[in-house]
């Protein structure tokens, strides 16, 4: 099980996955691929403010039906509680995403700097 970041998610919708590292793209093909369910607030969030053109349904199934993509159900108490020790980030997206993913004891793949330092299964 590995979790994306929503950069990743946006940069696979979009196919471009010349931006994703060859690593990023053999994990992808090898694991079950799974976003935290806040991925979809950002990207509604994104999607306002015109930096994606598509809404967050659309991306989401498409991605689901192109590499099986799958929400996690963690319970959000479960989620936010593990948020409470990520004092390295503000971010309350980072901080959920990366929660999310330690849960299960997931890699994150991300190219997020400051996530790469601070989680230990992230990579790039």
């Amino acid at each position: 099980m590995i979790y994306l970041d929503t950069h990743v998610v946006v940069w696979l919708y979009a196919g471009e996955v010349e931006k994703l590292s060859t690593k990023v793209c053999n994990l992808i093909n090898e694991h079950e691929i799974y976003i935290s369910p806040i991925v979809r607030l950002e990207l509604q969030y994104l999607y306002e403010i015109q930096r994606v053109t598509e809404r967050v349904n659309e991306i989401v199934a498409d991605l689901s039906d192109r590499i099986g993509l799958k929400i996690g159900d963690d319970s959000f108490n479960k989620i936010v509680g593990s948020t409470l020790d990520l004092s390295w980030t503000r971010d309350p997206f980072d901080r959920i995403i990366v929660a999310n993913a330690a849960l299960n004891s997931s890699t994150l793949l991300t190219k997020d700097q400051n996530i790469l330092e601070n989680y230990e299964r992230a990579t790039w």
